[in-house]
C-alpha cells in the first residue's frame, strides 16, 4: 500500500494580484500515488486554473543537532530548525 501523503494546490489566474494568480484550495491526499493525482487535476489546468502537486512532508536536517526529521513542505524558512534564523531568535 502506498502510504505517501501530498498535497494538491489549487490557483486561479487572478490578474489583480502581484504574482497573476491566487490560491484557491489545499487538498490532503493519502494512500494515491502521484500519477493518479496529476490524471485527477490535468482537467483543472487551463487558461483559468492551474495546480501543483507536493509531497505533503520533507526531510530536512537541523543545523543545530545535525539530525534529520519531517516537516511540511510549506513551512516557512524562519520557522524551520533547518535554518540558522530560527535559533537566533
Amino acid at each position: 500500500m502506498n502510504t505517501n501523503q501530498y498535497t494538491v494546490e489549487i490557483y486561479k489566474i487572478d490578474r489583480r494580484t502581484k504574482k497573476g494568480e491566487r490560491l484557491v484550495e489545499k487538498v490532503n491526499v493519502t494512500g494515491r500515488t502521484f500519477e493518479d493525482l496529476n490524471n485527477e487535476y490535468s482537467a483543472l489546468d487551463n487558461s483559468e486554473f492551474r495546480y501543483s502537486i507536493h509531497e505533503t512532508y520533507v526531510t530536512r536536517t537541523s543545523v543545530m543537532s545535525g539530525k534529520e526529521f519531517q516537516e511540511r513542505y510549506d513551512t516557512s524558512y524562519t520557522c524551520s530548525p533547518s535554518s540558522e534564523t530560527y535559533w537566533c531568535s
